[in-house]
């Protein structure tokens, strides 16, 4: 399996009419670019709250008056070193070090940048045991179509009940200087307790119960800036929504750049969100809908066998190639009298370049997977005008933190990196490079 190439996102591009994407990036001689270490390491449940107690041993002072994380953390090998102490077992960060055995501490990843007249582009290299372009599907039993495939610490994969199956995905945090902390402590502004798999996570009652959550029609607590809560240690303090609106205005958000696996590689895209009082999705549409009518408990789109050489696949035929299922180019309509055998698998999303409108598309994406390496450029437009994002200047200095999720997990179980800098043209840890 580790042989085998998949080339993601360059035909999508292509097809696409995207000219100006696929002379540029393919075009650029990445070997004349320097290439900047960066070390993501897995951080259990270390929270916005938990650098700020007596649980970070003598740091919780230095944190609270707004040192970074690398004042202190400043060795070399560090990162690898604190992941593997969370993953050792018996660490107070990690309760879930059973459904986390044989999973790596730590993940080197190599970033290069170039821009030109009209593009950033991000560049990542990164190990991965298998490339995580699969996403959750649905299984015909035989009588009815049924979730197949969850992520490692979900209850029906650590009862055996359901396979581990979920995308990787690559996330870049983006901050021009306006969310306050983010330079020193970097992803661990958004990280708090009561969100999902992590300390006193909030109840179904609490968020129902919750005046900012109700009215923002919230179901679950996310990623969220200290700076939208009255006090920034609890997740209930939510400020109004009008004050929220004002600082969006003032642009005092994080840019959200996702590259996923299985949701939005197969069409070269990469999702494009912020983060504020919640984890959002910039406004227009992403690229990714759900393939499954709640009503009729049926899939609304089946490969198209004519296009695809098949009208669904078998567990088998998982991680072995491209499987994406895209209504424009190579899907049609579920029809329930098709034929289907038991142990059938139809996706659980389908993706499209049809699907994606407005500023959730502004970001394109080329994903290679050979030879257990994962190779994914991001490419941004530069000067985006929309009010969710952040726009990208030439001679402006901007900083970024970084997360990789890595072997069938989602939530809490990425490697993340502490901040950085970003520089485009001019001095900063990862510095892009004008092309000629």
């Amino acid at each position: 399996m580790q042989k085998r190439t998949l080339l993601i996102g360059i035909s999508a591009l292509a097809a696409a009419g995207c000219a100006a994407v696929a002379s540029g990036p393919q075009a650029i001689n990445w070997d004349k670019i320097p290439s900047t270490r960066v070390a993501l390491f897995h951080p259990g449940q270390s929270s916005y709250q938990w650098l700020r107690s007596d649980a970070h041993k003598g740091a919780a002072k230095e944190v609270q008056r707004g040192d970074s994380c690398v004042s202190c953390h400043d060795d070399a090998q560090e990162e690898q070193m604190m992941g593997s102490k969370i993953l050792k077992g018996k660490h107070p960060l990690e309760p879930e070090t059973a459904a986390l055995k044989g999973r790596k501490s730590h993940l080197d990843v190599q970033v290069q940048a170039a821009y030109d007249e009209k593009n950033a582009y991000l560049r990542f290299q990164w190990k991965a045991d298998q490339p995580g372009t699969e996403h959750v599907y649905f299984r015909f039993d035989g009588k009815e179509w049924k979730k197949y495939g969850d992520t490692v610490w979900s209850k029906g994969v650590k009862e055996g009940k359901q396979p581990a199956l979920y995308e990787s995905r690559l996330s870049v945090m983006l901050d021009d200087g306006k969310v306050p902390g983010f330079a020193q402590q970097g992803c661990w502004q958004t990280c708090h307790n009561g969100m999902n798999d992590m300390p006193q996570q909030a109840t179904a009652e609490e968020v129902a119960a919750n005046p900012l959550l109700k009215a923002t029609k919230k179901t679950d607590v996310r990623k969220f800036l200290p700076a939208t809560r009255h006090d920034p240690s609890t997740w209930k303090s939510g400020k109004s929504v009008e004050e929220i609106a004002k600082q969006k205005d003032a642009g005092e958000f994080l840019d959200l750049m996702q590259w996923r696996g299985g949701r939005s590689a197969g069409i070269g895209m990469a999702d494009d969100g912020y983060v504020l009082d919640s984890r959002e999705s910039d406004a227009g549409k992403n690229m990714w809908a759900g393939n499954f009518d709640s009503k009729s408990k049926l899939p609304k789109f089946m490969w198209d066998e004519k296009k695809a050489g098949y009208k669904a696949i078998r567990a088998e035929q998982l991680h072995k190639a491209e499987h994406f299922l895209d209504p424009a180019s190579n899907a049609v309509p579920f029809a329930a009298d098709a034929g289907w055998k038991e142990g059938d698998l139809l996706p659980g999303n389908t993706i499209s370049r049809s699907h994606a409108a407005g500023s959730a598309a502004d970001n394109n994406a080329i994903s290679t997977y050979k030879d257990g390496q994962w190779t994914l450029l991001l490419i941004r437009p530069l000067a985006l005008a929309n009010k969710d994002d952040k726009a990208l200047k030439p001679g402006a200095v901007y900083n970024v933190g970084f997360a990789i999720h890595d072997g069938n997990i989602d939530g809490r179980g990425h490697f993340v990196s502490f901040a950085k800098t970003f520089g485009i043209g001019t001095k900063a840890d990862i510095q892009a490079l004008k092309l000629n």
